[in-house]
């Protein structure tokens, strides 16, 4: 019978997984990858559209600069949601925020169905945005609600699978963006619109699921929806240890309104938690490994691979990350989270060097493009082994319920604004450093390796006050033992330090 409840909970949990990642977060690497293979496609549509209209015949550097608009708009709409993410979260909460994020989901595909009917690119641009602004609040909701649903000893797994869903979002969209399927001439406009299937899925499915736990308690109030909801997901009665940790948080911070993302800067208490959320997120997008997925057609070619083999090139970096994911999913919880990160970093920071390498010898020495082409998968695998998994757990587990969604507001903005920022530069920067265009990547991971090193404390299994009195040495590394017992405790209660210790 205890086999049977065991396998029930689970079961729920599962479901509740996928379904709440099917809508979220594999959007984001679905809609990263859907853009590749029609890049020539879109291109030409901008041209004609732009010869029909005016009677201008566009330069290639001008196509390619609406192009890349047409990318990077994305990242922008992504910058959004982060910034509307937390504000959602507190006032719809988890679950019922990500179904509401369906709304810009589907007015995205609308557009981009249409688009091509009206002759219109900028309904490309506008569906772009939108479907970056949903990208954007399910990454920042989605791992909240899996870490405030899962039990301790899971809530490494479970809030790392929104990654390993980005990654099978990434591969899925680079079979369907195949010119066999949707990535061709007739069909690229149902290619970006395809994105609405899996929304679609998370309407129909995700309503049947319970709210988060802890949100129910702490946020609302509500014991017995939040004992309803533990006992769902757990397939059992609740354990008293684990909803007397979510009574003891609700007592910290009864009484405190939700923080917001500018009062976390001038509190000393969160000062090294928000540096490393900002260093650890920004990262993720710094060391270029999401830019491939959106301009893989350029990197390929600059790694001497043919035209007519990148399309099913591409899907091996999907399945890279895909995998890498998976076994980083595995061993989170075995290894701990700094190990992962610092590994992946310091294994990404080889691959570079190696990359270069192998680019300057590239016509010198016959199989180098293919090096290249390994070095650029190895570089992906070791992205997914680490980053990817672990950069989307921290800021559920070095926060506590009131500071949560402003640090996910924070990490999820400097994550979109760093992916704008380097899908802008990154075709100009492989035409512009061409064998030396890993070299500024390689170096962001050699840092993020030195800090999460040097700085990062470990937090698998531990509770919140655990990791708040490991970040504690280092939020108030020289004061007296006195001062920061007495911060402690009041980081505890959510209110802001005293001034003398600022």
């Amino acid at each position: 019978q205890r086999c049977v409840k065991w396998i029930s909970s689970s079961l729920t949990l599962v479901l509740m997984v996928t379904s709440a990642a099917i809508g979220g977060t594999l959007q984001y690497g679905y809609n990263l990858a859907i853009m590749n293979s029609p890049t020539i496609f879109i291109q030409t549509f901008i041209n004609e559209t732009f010869l029909e209209r005016w009677d201008i015949q566009l330069e290639d550097y001008q196509v390619t600069l609406v192009w890349t608009i047409i990318v990077s708009i994305f990242s922008l709409g992504g910058f959004a949601g982060a910034l509307i993410a937390g504000p959602m979260t507190i006032h719809f909460g988890r679950k019922k925020c990500l179904l509401l994020n369906n709304i810009f989901l589907m007015a995205g595909a609308l557009l981009a169905l249409t688009s091509r009917a009206a002759k219109s690119f900028e309904m490309i641009i506008i569906s772009r945005a939108l479907v970056g602004i949903n990208s954007g609040i399910s990454m920042n909701v989605q791992p909240m609600y899996f870490g405030e649903s899962a039990p301790k000893h899971l809530r490494g797994a479970l809030s790392s699978s929104s990654a390993v869903f980005a990654a099978f979002g990434v591969a899925l969209g680079q079979v369907v963006g195949l010119r066999e399927i949707l990535g061709s001439e007739p069909c690229w406009q149902y290619l970006l619109a395809s994105n609405a299937i899996p929304g679609l899925m998370q309407l129909l499915t995700l309503p049947w699921f319970p709210e988060s736990p802890r949100y129910l308690l702490i946020d609302r109030g509500d014991k017995e929806a939040c004992i309803n909801a533990l006992r769902r997901l757990r397939g059992c009665e609740v354990q008293s240890s684990e909803l007397d940790e979510i009574l003891q948080e609700q007592a910290e911070t009864k009484g405190m309104r939700p923080r917001r993302p500018w009062e976390l800067f001038t509190d000393r208490s969160v000062r090294w938690q928000l540096i490393s959320v900002m260093i650890i997120s920004s990262a993720m997008q710094l060391c270029g490994n999401d830019s491939i997925y959106f301009y893989a057609s350029y990197v390929f070619r600059e790694a001497g691979i043919s035209d007519d083999k990148i399309q099913y090139i591409t899907i091996g970096t999907g399945s890279c990350e895909f995998t890498a994911s998976i076994i980083c999913n595995l061993l989170i919880e075995r290894k701990g989270r700094r190990f992962m990160l610092m590994g992946g970093y310091i294994f990404m920071t080889i691959w570079a060097v190696v990359f270069t390498i192998a680019l300057l010898f590239e016509h010198y020495v016959s199989w180098m493009p293919y090096l290249s082409m390994a070095c650029i998968f190895t570089y992906i695998l070791s992205f997914g082994l680490g980053p990817a998994g672990v950069s989307v757990v921290l800021p559920t587990e070095l926060f506590n319920q009131t500071a949560r969604p402003a640090a996910s507001m924070i990490a999820g903005s400097m994550m979109w604004l760093n992916l704008f920022i380097i899908g802008m530069i990154f075709p100009f920067l492989v035409s512009e450093l061409r064998e030396y265009c890993f070299v500024p990547f390689g170096a962001v991971c050699l840092l993020s390796a030195l800090y999460v090193g040097l700085f990062l404390p470990e937090t698998k299994g531990k509770s919140l006050s655990a990791i708040t009195s490991d970040f504690h040495k280092l939020n108030f590394k020289g004061q007296d033992a006195k001062c920061a017992s007495q911060t402690k405790a009041q980081y505890q209660l959510g209110e802001v330090c005293l001034s003398t210790a600022l």
